[in-house]
């Protein structure tokens, strides 16, 4: 300790120096954004893959199968309307955005009803196709986010030109299930707690969800830079995992604040990319906006883990020089 206290070690990257890197490096090249503007543009004007019509085909069915089951009336009712105010609305087109690597989109899965050029094509699915759309969707999402992050880490790695794209796409699927699968871990048991208490105090589930919500950002923010091992580093789902985890626990608070920072200016804007009207021609400024930001707060936090990584790999190699002199 005492040698650590002599020593003046550089300071840590800022996440304001961060940002602006982020912002200058995707206004320098523009081109970066084409993904999420292009799918956004789809998703606003595109057509409609919807699944009402295949419900409305099983649903005398699932009456039957639910009132033969001893399920009570009125919980068939209030499934009954949940179904009817969600199903009819959701867009499987948003299926392309996937997590966590993926292309950022602004639009909802319920997605828009209305264009400027008036109401949008709707698509329905059928029993034998759903999977097929499903599944064909989800790897392209895989595919187009691959290649969205591979720009994005051309950008600020020029090492990372050399990556192949192949091994990024079955990384990024790699990733995904394993994201798939923790998410599945931590929100089942989340699910069930809200459930029981719900039956016992409404006020009571409230406090267990702001609880379980902060719980679960001990889980969250130590595994946010988990896609960013793969892109920068070449390093595989299961290294860039614990690259990520061992980054934010030599690293905290400053990077914890880091992706609140990211988070609430994401999460602040999309209110004000969403105020003008579906059939406004006002909502392409709103899409060119979402996509700049977007793009430019992930190149920021790609521009923070390579920073990031660097100052730790000086200061470890800092610190043992320190040590050996100190033991000599």
């Amino acid at each position: 300790m005492d040698v650590l206290k002599k020593e003046n070690f550089p300071p840590s990257p800022g996440i304001i120096n961060s940002l602006k890197a982020g912002f200058d490096l995707t206004a320098n090249h523009i081109t970066v954004i084409l993904l999420p503007f292009l799918l956004n543009l789809f998703l606003w004007l595109g057509p409609r893959l919807r699944m009402d019509a295949l419900f409305n085909s099983i649903k005398a069915d699932m009456l039957s199968i639910w009132q033969s089951g001893g399920i009570p009336a009125a919980d068939i009712q209030r499934a009954m309307d949940l179904y009817e105010a969600v199903i009819p609305n959701i867009n499987l087109f948003w299926l392309f955005h996937t997590v966590p690597v993926g292309i950022s989109s602004l639009f909802l899965p319920q997605g828009v009803t209305q264009t400027p050029l008036g109401d949008p094509v709707v698509w329905q699915v059928s029993a034998a196709s759903l999977l097929i759309w499903i599944f064909s969707l989800i790897s392209l999402g895989w595919v187009g986010g691959g290649l969205y992050f591979r720009s994005i880490a051309w950008l600020v790695n020029v090492e990372a030109q050399s990556l192949n794209a192949v091994r990024l796409i079955v990384q990024t699927i790699l990733i995904s299930f394993a994201w798939g699968i923790l998410l599945a871990f931590v929100g089942i048991p989340f699910f069930l707690i809200l459930a029981v208490v719900l039956q016992l105090n409404a006020v009571l589930a409230n406090l267990v969800v702001l609880f379980l919500s902060l719980a679960s950002m001990w889980v969250i923010v130590p595994l946010f830079f988990w896609s960013h091992g793969i892109f920068i580093k070449q390093q595989n789902v299961i290294t860039s995992m614990l690259s990520s985890v061992q980054m934010m626990r030599f690293s905290l608070p400053a990077s914890s604040l880091f992706v609140l920072t990211v988070f609430l200016l994401n999460f602040g804007l999309n209110f004000l990319w969403r105020i003008p009207p579906e059939d406004s021609w006002i909502t392409l400024l709103a899409i060119f906006g979402h996509s700049f930001v977007s793009t430019a707060l992930l190149a920021s936090s790609f521009v923070y883990y390579r920073d990031m990584n660097i100052w730790l790999q000086g200061a470890v190699e800092k610190l043992r020089s320190l040590t050996t002199k100190k033991q000599a």
